[in-house]
């Protein structure tokens, strides 16, 4: 019973920190539909009014923010949008790994030094994620964008 417990404990943590990676790039949009939702809700748009506007800004957030940063051609502008989803995947994961470690590690100084590498691995996380996005054609230095060579169709023709 004890290694059962002992291996389902680990897919357990497994299938969190799983999620947790997955999850870093909302961080953002869940943050904006969380405040919109309760901005709603104390305006008086009730709970149901609240969880739609809430939900509505925040896959609106998510949409524009990706759309952008894939169809951007500016180097600074998809910087700054990916510095903008990443840096609150990273409070997330400072906060997630900080929670974590108070479970197990007795000194605060080691539950800094593990909440400051969740943030720093949460992080690189979202902005990978994110720069899978912005895989676009080159640009010429006119900045049109560059028409790819593509290899001459092959004819089913014989030598003379």
């Amino acid at each position: 019973m004890l290694a059962l417990g002992l291996v389902l404990n680990t897919l357990g943590i497994g299938l969190f920190c799983w999620a947790i990676f997955a999850l870093a790039v909302h961080a953002l949009p869940f943050f904006i539909a969380l405040n919109v939702g309760m901005i709603a809700f104390q305006g008086g748009a009730g709970l149901l009014g609240a969880l739609l506007v809430g939900t509505g800004s925040g896959a609106l957030m998510l949409v524009v923010g990706q759309f952008t940063l894939a169809a951007g051609r500016s180097l600074i502008l998809r910087i700054l949008i990916a510095t903008a989803f990443s840096i609150p995947a990273a409070v997330a994961g400072y906060q997630v790994a900080l929670a974590l470690s108070h479970i197990g590690v007795p000194s605060p100084a080691w539950r800094q030094v593990f909440a400051c590498m969740g943030a720093v691995c949460t992080c690189c996380t979202a902005w990978a994620r994110l720069m899978a996005l912005a895989e676009t054609c080159p640009l010429e230095p006119n900045g049109q964008a560059a028409k790819l060579s593509q290899p001459a169709p092959a004819t089913a023709g014989h030598k003379r």
